[in-house]
């Protein structure tokens, strides 16, 4: 069967429904996915690691502060190459916990130790079914780092 698109003409199979033009595209063809498939959305031991987990993501952000900012000093001129070296690669470690269906944002404030408090709050408009957000707060005698992580689900 031939079906015309805008002056196009395609052929569909009619044992698979689908258009003999999209089949032989190397593009990617869309899910029409809108939610994590219930098995991912699961707490559950053993769970599929796609459902954005703000504790896993919390001990990913730890880590990396750690290692990171450890012996680090607050040097205000090299700031903010640290605080984009720091979100790249909390960014890059999240990438390998396998959350495919996530746009995550990271955020990185780093400011000087001097003994001052510090209030931070964010506010986002999101599917409370399905996103979510985590935070983790570093500090040593030179410096105060606080990490947001947001991680939207992406259809």
């Amino acid at each position: 069967m031939a079906v015309s698109t805008k002056g196009r003409v395609i052929s569909v199979g009619a044992s698979e429904g689908l258009f003999e033009a999209d089949k032989n595209s190397g593009e990617p063809e869309n899910t029409y996915i809108l939610r994590p498939i219930f098995q991912q959305r699961r707490v559950a031991v053993g769970a599929l690691r796609a459902m954005f987990r703000p504790s896993v993501v919390k001990d990913c952000i730890h880590a990396v502060l750690k290692e990171e900012l450890a012996v680090a000093e607050y040097l205000p001129d090299e700031m903010p190459h640290l605080t984009k070296r720091l979100s790249e690669i909390i960014k890059d470690k999240l990438k390998e916990l396998g959350y495919d269906r996530y746009k995550m944002v990271v955020q990185v404030v780093i400011g000087e130790q001097r003994g001052e408090g510090v209030f931070m709050a964010a506010r986002c408009f999101w599917d409370a079914d399905t996103d979510n957000y985590t935070h983790d707060v570093f500090m040593n005698d030179s410096l105060f780092c606080v990490v947001a992580v947001f991680g939207c689900f992406y259809y």
